[in-house]
This record gives structure tokens, sequence and C-alpha cells, in this order.
């Protein structure tokens, strides 16, 4: 069984949630706090043991690979202003991965995203991280767990969050059979589907690691919702003859693509920063009382 290295981060749409900010500038290169989104995903692809990264850009996204080529005029000036800290920090972005780029010309949804990565992938396991979306976990990198599943499992596997029953419909869910605390078989997936309709609360989170035959799968998914080709689609073609299984994770997953999302996340990790966490704290709590 080969093991998991390469990773596909998906990252070419337009961002029109976040417009007019996102005109010229990636969405996912929008900070919290101090850091692009896009550094926090690759960040957890590393620590879960990936060493090769694909990133699928569309136009605009420029910024994207200039954030994690080197800047040697920027290097040079921190060095003679002797701040080797954020030198360091600087210098290290460069270096967290082999980081590869391909374009995705036009947006046919992200099933086509993904196709874009068959021939770098091979044939070979791979995990998915979604550019806009964080997730943490008490359990440690939710990437690093969807490995270990499918170390045991073999087969592909997606990592799933529990939902209000009353937001089932703004997901795509799993029909399946708990075979452990925290791992599903997969018999279905649905998309977005109804509370009478939805087969549990265990939604799809933006992390998912599949064998190489997804790619037969997606070459053959006709173009669905949006006149896009789906994963989703592809998922529900390949469960029903390659195994597939959902992972639970203890943590939470940070939607960064709608306004709301992101402001709760910056205010969460601002309170959790060491820097300026405890001012921030000070200032909620003087801003609260008058309110």
């Amino acid at each position: 069984m080969k093991m998991v290295k390469k990773a596909v981060i998906p990252a070419a749409g337009y961002g029109t949630r976040f417009l007019p900010a996102t005109k010229s500038s990636p969405k996912e290169m929008i900070p919290i706090i101090d850091t692009p989104v896009i550094q926090y995903v690759v960040e957890e692809a590393v620590a879960s043991g990936i060493t090769d990264i694909l990133m699928i850009i569309g136009k605009g996204k420029r910024a994207i690979e200039e954030h994690f080529d080197r800047s040697p005029i920027l290097e040079e000036s921190l060095l003679k202003k002797q701040n080797l800290k954020m030198l360091d920090t600087i210098r290290n972005i460069s270096n967290m991965a082999n980081i590869h780029f391909v374009w995705q010309k036009e947006m046919n949804g992200l099933g086509d995203a993904i196709l874009h990565a068959k021939h770098h992938v091979g044939n070979e396991p791979f995990v998915i991280l979604l550019g806009d979306t964080l997730v943490q976990s008490e359990d440690g990198p939710v990437t690093k767990q969807l490995i270990d599943v499918y170390n045991e499992t073999k087969g592909s596997v997606i990592a799933l969050e529990e939902v209000k029953p009353e937001l089932v419909s703004k997901y795509g869910v799993v029909d399946g059979e708990a075979i452990s605390d925290k791992v599903v078989k997969a018999k279905g997936w649905i998309e977005k589907p109804s509370i009478e309709e939805a087969p549990s609360n265990l939604a799809v989170a933006s992390r998912y690691l599949f064998t190489p035959e997804i790619f037969d799968f997606l070459e053959k998914t006709p173009p669905g919702k949006n006149n896009e080709v789906q994963l989703t689609d592809a998922m529900k073609e390949m469960v029903k003859s390659l195994p597939m299984y959902g992972m639970k994770f203890n943590g939470k997953r940070y939607d960064i693509g709608n306004k709301m999302g992101f402001l709760k996340t910056n205010i969460e990790f601002g309170l959790k920063d060491p820097e300026i966490g405890e001012e921030m704290k000070i200032w909620i709590k003087e801003f609260a009382k008058g309110l």
C-alpha cells in the first residue's frame, strides 16, 4: 500500500461572496490575523506528513504563487534590519513543501478542478484540502487523522462534522453505518437533502482522502448542478463499487468563504493569539458594555 504524500488544494474560485475585496485579490489570501487562509491550509497538510502539494488556481490568483515563492528583496531588507525572527518566518513559507501550480482555465466545478491533478497525482492516494476552509481538532491535524483511517481501511475517507438537523440542507451528508466511534462505512452521499430526506446529520467537512480511482469516476461524471462537474456526483458513483468511509473529527470547521464565518474566525483566532489575545479580551468586554 502506497503512503499518502501528495495533496491537492483547489483555489480557483472567484470568491464572489467577498466582492469587491476579491476583485483583484484571491479569497484564499484573505488573512486570519496576519496569516493568509491558504497558508494555514498548507501548514495542516505539512503537519500531516504531506511533502508534495499541487494547487489548482485560476485567473487573478497569481498572488498565491508569489506568497509561496522566495522574496529576496524582502529577505534582504529584514536581514539589514536584523529582524531575524520575521526573516525565518518568511523563509519558512517557501520551504514548507514542494508546491506546484496548475491553472483551471474555466470555472467548471470542484470535480473539474480535481481532474486537473490527475497527471500530477498518478497512481497514488492523495488528500484534498479546500483552500478557503480551516479545520482544527483536539486530536491533531484532521488530514493526518484521515491518513490514519486510510492506513487501517485501505479505502477513501471523507472528513465529517456533526451539524444541527435543520442545517443539513446546506451540506453534502453521508448515508452509512458506523463501524467505530468515529468511522462510518459509506453507503451513499447525498447533496443538500431536506431534513426529511437526510439519512444523517454528518456533513462533508472540506477534507478528503481519495484513492486514484476517483479520477476514473470524475472523467465519467457529466455536468450537474450549475452545469459544473460536481465532486459529490463522482463520489455517489464511486461508493457503489469501491469502499469509502467517513470520519467524524472532534473539533471545528471554519468556513472563511462567507463574511460572518470570516469575522467569527478572526475573533476566535485573535483571542487565542499570544501577542494580541489579552488586549482583545479587554477590548471586547469594554465594547460589549456599550451594546
